[in-house]
């Protein structure tokens, strides 16, 4: 409704505006009606033609939030303001990691099928997500993650390739850290499955974890106490910041 009024204060039907901004006229009544969130592109195309002052830059954040999976949302809200994230991820390269190539992989093998929409809109979304690695003011990021996530292929050989790379560019980032278990640890902490410890903005701590679709925040403070605990065990067993760099670098170079 909103980008609906901003077109008629311009005095622009939607085929007029679909011309202005690069869409076309169903793209934009899909927009208006909404059937169809908003891309990032699409929002800047309208800010700009449409002289909105930043409106709907304003809600994009929202829009791309409503494109990721529902048991995710909640959680999301409070990654997008948090002040530190520490996850360990056994399985999978972590979704603030992941190149387009990677994710759009994972979400084609889902099952049951997405349609090509979902799966584009939810790739779309967790690239959005990626924001929280340069936001500033600056988040403490941590990421522990298994070698053999790295290892197992998703996608092609040229999908890794591009993901093992991406994985040495953030790992540049003063606010970013990426450590490798290595495979042969034996019994550790993180043999229970993936999870996340967080920082709100009001120093409060929360956890999170997540399997087969099914998300849950965790708030009592003696389980978020017990996931930290386990998260700090965690980081003396794997592999340092630039240990884990060099497994990485050789991955890379092998292909």
């Amino acid at each position: 409704m909103l980008l609906q009024h901003l077109r008629k204060r311009a005095g622009l039907n939607q085929q007029q505006l679909g011309d202005a901004i690069g869409y076309s006229l169903e793209q934009v009544a899909s927009v208006e009606q909404g059937r169809r969130p908003a891309k990032a592109a699409f929002t800047v195309a309208a800010e700009r033609v449409l002289e909105a002052s930043g409106v709907l830059d304003v809600l994009q954040d929202q829009v791309d939030r409503a494109k990721l999976p529902r048991f995710f949302r909640n959680f999301a809200l409070i990654e997008a303001e948090a002040v530190s994230r520490f996850s360990y991820d056994p399985l999978l390269v972590p979704g603030l990691l992941q190149t387009e190539g990677y994710a759009r992989a994972i979400f084609a093998g889902h099952c049951p099928p997405l349609s090509e929409e979902i799966i584009h809109q939810h790739t779309e979304a967790r690239l959005s997500r990626q924001k929280l690695l340069t936001r500033v003011p600056m988040a403490e990021l941590l990421f522990i993650i298994g070698e053999k996530a790295l290892r197992d292929p998703v996608g092609s050989s040229e999908v890794m390739r591009e993901q093992w790379q991406r994985l040495l560019e953030v790992n540049a980032l003063r606010n970013v850290e990426v450590q490798v278990m290595p495979a042969g640890r034996g019994f550790h902490p993180g043999k229970n499955g993936p999870f996340v410890v967080a920082e709100s903005k009001e120093h409060r701590q929360l956890g999170y974890f997540e399997s087969q679709g099914v998300g849950c925040v965790v708030q009592d403070p003696a389980d978020v106490s017990a996931f930290a605990l386990r998260y700090g065990k965690l980081r003396s067993q794997a592999l340092n910041v630039e240990e884990s760099a060099r497994l990485i670098e050789r991955l890379a170079g092998d292909t």
